[in-house]
């Protein structure tokens, strides 16, 4: 049974995914929405979808879209995604989710109550590598898990144009960066019981660098940074009693593990994704409408507000420039 998409947003991400939707078996690219019907309309050209529209609303009133992408700025994540849960469809949505946790809560308490599935769009969890991680950590290949380190960063210059030094966009390193290492962490190692944090804020009021150090009630920890200031190199460690592994870099889509095990050579672990590696979460999308599943079992809900807790602290931490959502929480 085929999956009939619809992409909200014509951006380089939506492009990216929309590659991997190709190769994805029974994903139909049929219709693209942007706030412009010309932009919209050679998106659809340049990826094969069937149907251009210059507004969000009507790609939602269109009854043969079984789920959407939305793929704008995070500020506009909570407007957008909750049109649409309104409208009756199921939503995949770029990470981070929202801006704020009272957001989130409000758009997960929207999907349950309608019934209709929806997930963040954290393509880590879904890649085959990723998988044989959580396998191995499962599995005890390095002993107890006692804790994880985790970085991403690059040097992003200056330029108030730019969404990422737009506080009113969302931008910023933790929403936008930050949210991997924490999605990644809680992911191996549950929500966390403290958080601690330390950065720094750039023109704005925007969060340009974060260091946070996770705790945990099994007494594991993780030690986590992001940064738009700092090359870093984007590797992760999980460190076991008995072993560690080494992630990437870069941990969010890594092309290897190695396993270092007591008293052995290291093991180097492959397990290339399909295209870029997007068509994963797509996959899991479609298995899971075809199931009758609200969630994934991958990256449910909960695991989401849990992560949007720990970046929501930390923005609020570090004095970070609120962003305006556009509604009041309930």
């Amino acid at each position: 049974m085929s999956t009939r998409w619809g992409f909200v947003a014509t951006g380089n991400i939506a492009g990216t995914v929309a590659r991997d939707l190709a190769l994805v078996d029974d994903g139909v690219r049929l219709a693209v929405a942007s706030r412009s019907a010309s932009r919209a309309r050679a998106f659809a050209d340049e990826h094969g979808f069937e149907r251009a529209y210059g507004s969000y609303d009507e790609l939602f009133a269109d009854d043969d879209v079984d789920v959407v992408y939305v793929a704008t700025p995070h500020a506009q994540h909570h407007t957008v995604v909750r049109a649409a849960l309104e409208a009756g469809k199921p939503v995949l949505v770029e990470k981070a989710f929202t801006v704020s946790l009272a957001a989130s809560r409000d758009l997960v308490g929207l999907a349950r109550e309608r019934e209709l599935f929806c997930m963040e769009a954290m393509w880590t969890r879904f890649l085959p590598l990723v998988a044989r991680l959580r396998d191995l950590a499962a599995e005890g290949a390095i002993g107890q898990v006692r804790s994880l380190r985790a970085d991403l960063g690059f040097v992003r210059q200056f330029d108030p144009a730019d969404r990422l030094w737009d506080p009113a966009q969302g931008g910023g390193a933790l929403l936008d960066l930050g949210v991997y290492p924490v999605s990644f962490a809680q992911m191996l190692l549950g929500d966390p019981s403290s958080v601690a944090v330390a950065g720094s804020l750039g023109p704005g009021g925007i969060d340009t660098d974060a260091g946070l150090l996770l705790g945990f009630p099994g007494g594991q920890s993780a030690q986590l940074m992001c940064s738009m200031t700092s090359a870093v190199e984007g590797s992760a460690q999980l460190v076991g009693t008995a072993g560690r592994i080494d992630v990437g870099p870069r941990h969010h889509h890594p092309e290897r593990l190695v396993v270092h095990r007591e008293g052995a050579e290291p093991e180097v672990v492959e397990a290339p994704p399909v295209g870029r590696g997007y068509a994963h979460q797509l996959m899991e999308v479609q298995r899971a409408l075809a199931a009758g599943e609200t969630e994934s079992p991958l990256m449910p809900l909960d695991d989401t507000l849990s992560v949007m807790a720990v970046l929501d602290h930390a923005l609020e931490t570090l004095g970070a420039a609120a962003v305006d959502e556009g509604f009041t929480p309930r």
